[in-house]
């Protein structure tokens, strides 16, 4: 696999190109699978940075480094477009990469407070999310933009994503985190679940479970692949289709660890590539 630095000299980008994914894990496989449902025609290359999972308790300028090496890395395989499906990256450095790499075009992650906040009956809405999500300012703008007058509810779910890694998706201990995290909140009668972590659509079954069916639980992944194609369509990159799309995957951590999770998170099996960290800004395949 041919690595190259990227610098500010860059061939020229076209339709055949694939989309650049990635997060701090497995997680942004949500993201991926919304993307694959919505545009199988486009060929896509996916980052997950499992040798440093998780992304929440870690100082927001390591995890900018980190998103800035791993957007280098992408577009050395020729990425098209970035979309950082990790709520906690573009927490953290959605505003830096935009600035950073102004001819990309970059999609991020925006806890879903705008949808909540308009639907809601009660008033109180439910967010659960990494630590590094809620003290960004992303989040602190939307919440202060469409959630007046709405009663936010918070929770980190110390472990949910260690457990998500693992493939736990509906254990004993996995659902102990979730209804630590949800059952105070159904007594203050929330009606919406707004989820600000990608790792965290693996477990909907498992939080409608706890929550039952009156309350609802908003899955950004969706309308994340649409903003994609958009961005896509507006910029004249949009494969017309055909034969050829594929996804190759790369991982920092244990390639077959990510290898045995894909059927299981994305429906689809794969070949992982791992990747090895020179530094906090530098990435490359083995």
């Amino acid at each position: 696999m041919r690595f190259a630095f990227y610098d500010s000299v860059m061939p020229p980008i076209n339709f055949q190109n694939p989309i650049g994914v990635f997060d701090s894990g497995v997680g942004g496989l949500s993201v991926l699978r919304a993307i694959r449902g919505q545009m199988p025609e486009e060929s896509v290359v996916y980052f997950g940075d499992q040798g440093h999972v998780p992304y929440g308790p870690r100082p927001l300028k390591q995890i900018q480094n980190f998103s800035e090496g791993i957007t280098r890395f992408l577009l050395a395989q020729d990425a098209k477009i970035i979309v950082v499906a990790c709520n906690t990256a573009s927490a953290a450095a959605l505003k830096y990469l935009r600035e950073t790499f102004p001819d990309i075009p970059f999609v991020g992650m925006e806890p879903a407070v705008k949808p909540a906040a308009e639907h809601t009956e009660t008033g109180v809405v439910a967010v659960l999310a990494t630590p590094a999500t809620f003290q960004g300012a992303l989040y602190a703008s939307v919440v202060e933009r469409f959630a007046a007058g709405v009663e936010l509810l918070q929770n980190t779910c110390p472990g949910l994503v260690q457990q998500i890694e693992k493939g736990d998706l509906d254990g004993t201990q996995t659902r102990k985190i979730l209804e630590d995290a949800l059952n105070p909140m159904l007594e203050k009668n929330i009606d919406t679940v707004v989820l600000g972590c990608t790792h965290y659509p693996f477990v909907i079954p498992l939080i409608e479970q706890i929550v039952g069916e009156k309350v609802r639980v908003i899955d950004p992944a969706p309308a994340v692949a649409r903003q994609a194609k958009r961005l896509l369509e507006a910029g004249g990159l949009k494969s017309p289709g055909g034969a050829g799309a594929d996804v190759r995957y790369f991982t920092s951590g244990p390639a077959d660890a990510m290898k045995n999770l894909l059927p299981k998170l994305s429906g689809e099996n794969g070949i992982v590539q791992p990747a090895v960290w020179l530094d906090d800004h530098t990435v490359k395949s083995k």
